[in-house]
């Protein structure tokens, strides 16, 4: 098969014989051996020029599929007996990505020390082939892309949020409808964009609130010291402001409410065999960052 793909692929008996280094004789008994064993022709021969039969055009198609396959398993084989080298590029959010993402591609990097990182940090969503990046991580929800491959590797958790000054000053919001009568810190997305906060409901879709704000800023973790600072609520990521809960900076507010889940995904150009370095990272964003999350 490989020889009757390559004789097809080369246009000829003698190219394909002078790439897989074999006699031109010996290329026209592999494709006759095929023949023979079908029952049926596969290429037109003349003295001037070859061509596909109607069957033979068909039959190509299904041997590249089929080589395709072996190679790949060949390669997952090999994959087992290796360790993952090379460059892997990953694109991930800003915030997400440094304080979340990367600490694992990093102790990923420390165990194979034949891996080499490059990693980038961008909100605005890549494109992985024009980027040429082999995993990129997006958060909230992803449109269908011919062609890219996407996973769950974590789901993050949202809460409300806001320092003892204020709540000392302004008073505890106890339920949603509350939420109207307080000073908001607000995300902005892409220099225009607002992101309204949302609250999960019972089968139905999540609930959308637009607080009240004077302060509009597009970077999460400014978001959270302003909040800090007694300017408002703020609507974040858990594990962002886990710390400053901690410490006391922040109250989560609202208890009794369920946090909207943001899902993280980790994505990758469909191919016949995922190379070791991209499966493994994902495999490890995929085991820790659930952990991290809470």
């Amino acid at each position: 098969m490989a020889v009757f793909v390559k004789t097809v692929d080369l246009g000829s008996f003698a190219a394909a014989a002078a790439t897989l280094d074999l006699s031109g004789p010996m290329v026209g008994k592999h494709v006759r051996f095929l023949e023979e064993r079908l029952g049926v022709r596969l290429i037109n021969r003349t003295t001037r020029r070859q061509s596909l039969t109607d069957f033979g055009r068909a039959y190509y198609e299904r041997c590249r599929t089929v080589l395709a396959e072996a190679e790949a398993a060949d390669a997952l084989a090999a994959d087992q007996l290796s360790e993952p080298r090379g460059k892997l590029r990953v694109i991930m959010p800003v915030h997400f990505g440094r304080r979340c993402v990367a600490p694992i591609l990093l102790e990923l990097a420390q165990q194979y020390p034949a891996l080499e990182l490059d990693l980038s940090f961008s909100d605005p969503l890549a494109d992985l082939a024009e980027d040429g990046c082999d995993l990129a991580i997006r958060t909230g929800n992803l449109e269908d892309q011919a062609g890219v491959m996407a996973r769950r590797i974590a789901r993050q958790r949202m809460v409300v949020c806001a320092s003892p000054s204020y709540l000392d000053m302004h008073g505890w919001p106890r339920q949603i409808e509350d939420l109207g009568r307080h000073q908001a810190i607000i995300y902005r997305r892409s220099g225009r964009v607002v992101q309204p906060w949302l609250f999960p409901r019972n089968g139905q879709p999540a609930l959308e609130v637009m607080p009240v704000s004077r302060l509009r800023l597009d970077d999460l973790d400014a978001i959270a010291d302003v909040a800090a600072a007694g300017m408002g609520l703020a609507w974040l990521p858990y594990w962002l402001v886990r710390e400053r809960i901690q410490a006391g900076a922040l109250v989560v507010l609202l208890p009794d409410q369920p946090g909207f889940l943001y899902d993280a995904y980790a994505l990758w150009l469909q191919t016949p065999h995922l190379p070791l370095k991209v499966r493994l990272a994902v495999d490890a964003l995929a085991t820790a960052l659930p952990r991290l999350m809470t």
